[in-house]
């Protein structure tokens, strides 16, 4: 799915899977080796974990990366594009509350996120020679600067 989804944009990508920081550094290092390269890295608890280090490898190597929590461009990380975590601690409050009420939690609905959010930090887009176009900047629901 993720292949057929960044083939509609005209790029390549190669998956790492790392589950330590000896293979994030392995893996990061052999992408900035390529040409005309940035990061996308997936949601997962090795990315939490290592965050400071994939976000010092990626400025180290001057990296333009993509991040799936607001925690890694408010560490120095470039930008985010993830899951309102704020929004679905409400959702669920809801439904803990609607349990508690009674309901059977197998009657409720399954929920999808429906709020993201996007933070971009211009400090890291400058020092990576990066200019972030304002509407981009104006879209952004952070800015850091």
């Amino acid at each position: 799915m993720v292949e057929a989804a960044v083939a509609s944009f005209g790029v390549q990508a190669t998956f790492s899977d790392v589950h330590d920081a000896a293979e994030i550094e392995r893996a990061i290092a052999a992408a900035a080796r390529e040409a005309n390269v940035g990061l996308f890295v997936v949601p997962s608890t090795v990315a939490v974990v290592h965050r400071d280090l994939i976000i010092a490898l990626a400025a180290r190597h001057r990296l333009p990366a993509v991040y799936p929590e607001a925690v890694f461009p408010r560490s120095g990380g470039l930008l985010s594009y993830g899951v309102d975590r704020t929004d679905n601690y409400r959702k669920t409050a809801t439904y803990i509350d609607r349990i508690l009420r009674g309901e059977k939690p197998g009657d409720l609905p399954v929920q999808a996120p429906t709020k993201f959010e996007l933070i971009i930090n211009l400090k890291t887009a400058k020092a990576l020679g990066l200019t972030v176009p304002l509407t981009l900047q104006a879209f952004a629901d952070e800015v850091i600067e």
